[in-house]
């Protein structure tokens, strides 16, 4: 699991958790269902079971794979559109390809994201690349759907490229864990990520018997999602393992452990942290749309089988859309 990696831990910044501040507690714990997704690559669906309420402004997560293909097993997602929220995509084993019709795109691999803000519509395509298909290899992952707000529903298409290099490494304060900050701020440190809603994404890895004590944002919510690992969340160590998400109550900081026994293939416990400041509007979402409302997402599917969100580029081939979702309205 390369991600963002350092040889000595020790010359990071250390967070701290200020004197009598609060330690936020366990509100629930779910487990990830596994399905698939595309071209009929592996996911977990990490926020699945939990209350859109308490995940707002978050949508949607996938954990895609970890699993390790033979030669022609590789796969992506075809032509598809969105509305009305960002995609934000997160490489930590293997490759991947991005292409969309507003010139947006590129190539993202170990620890690189790309992030894009759909907005008032976009079509774009997700492959891994061709010397990739042949080969075959690991191939690990995260997709984030993030709510936008009305007010920027019909913002204008936007990509941006996150390197690897250019995300904010800290560690815990015993030297226990490592952080990558994609997004957002922590401890006044801050993530290169541009977002249109505020919030704050961080990759942890915590070694074996470590602790980690998170300060976050007090007006954020908080998820905590296992991606490999086991530990425990709170103060109260509620067990939280690989596939489950947590998600936390009010407080002034994050307490994250790894267990000091873990599977002989790893060394600790990832974990996924994500948090925002809640939107607090209704929310419409069918397939690859996600509005305020069931006439608006209707409306979407009308917009892009009129064309009204563009065409795909001439020199690709093929078009076709995410399987459709039923209309939830919350």
């Amino acid at each position: 699991m390369p991600a963002v990696t350092v040889a000595d831990i020790t010359v990071l910044p250390r967070v701290v958790v200020q004197p009598g501040d609060q330690a936020r507690r366990v509100s629930s714990v779910t487990t990830a269902p596994s399905g698939f997704e595309g071209e009929g690559f592996p996911v977990r669906r990490a926020f699945a079971g939990a209350n859109l309420r308490e995940i707002d402004p978050f949508i949607m997560m996938d954990q895609m794979g970890e699993v390790d293909y033979a030669p022609g097993e590789p796969k992506g997602t075809p032509w598809h559109p969105h509305r009305g929220f960002e995609t934000v995509t997160y490489i930590i084993d293997g490759i991947f390809d991005h292409r969309d019709n507003h010139g947006g795109g590129g190539t993202i691999s170990d620890g690189d994201t790309q992030w894009m803000t759909a907005g008032a519509g976009i079509l774009h395509i997700e492959t891994p690349p061709e010397h990739l298909v042949m080969s075959g290899g690991l191939f690990h992952g995260f997709q984030l759907w993030v709510n936008l707000p009305a007010s920027k529903k019909w913002s204008t298409p936007a990509y941006q490229d996150v390197r690897a290099k250019d995300v904010s490494l800290l560690a815990s304060s015993d030297g226990g864990a490592l952080m990558r900050v994609i997004a957002g701020e922590i401890d006044g440190h801050h993530g290169p990520g541009i977002t249109q809603t505020p919030i704050t994404v961080v990759h942890a890895t915590i070694t074996a018997g470590a602790e980690l004590r998170l300060p976050w944002q007090k007006n954020y919510n908080a998820l905590v999602y296992a991606m490999s690992g086991a530990g425990s969340v709170g103060e109260d160590r509620q067990p939280l393992h690989s596939g489950q998400l947590a998600v936390m109550s009010d407080g002034d900081f994050l307490v994250i452990r790894a267990d000091q026994l873990q599977e002989s293939r790893l060394s600790g416990l990832d974990v996924i942290i994500l948090g925002g400041e809640p939107i607090k509007e209704p929310i419409a979402w069918m397939g690859p749309f996600v509005m305020n409302t069931k006439p608006e997402v209707l409306q979407a599917f009308e917009d892009f089988q009129k064309g009204v969100m563009g065409t795909i580029p001439m020199d690709v081939r093929g078009a076709h859309t995410s399987a459709p979702r039923e209309v939830t309205e919350d």
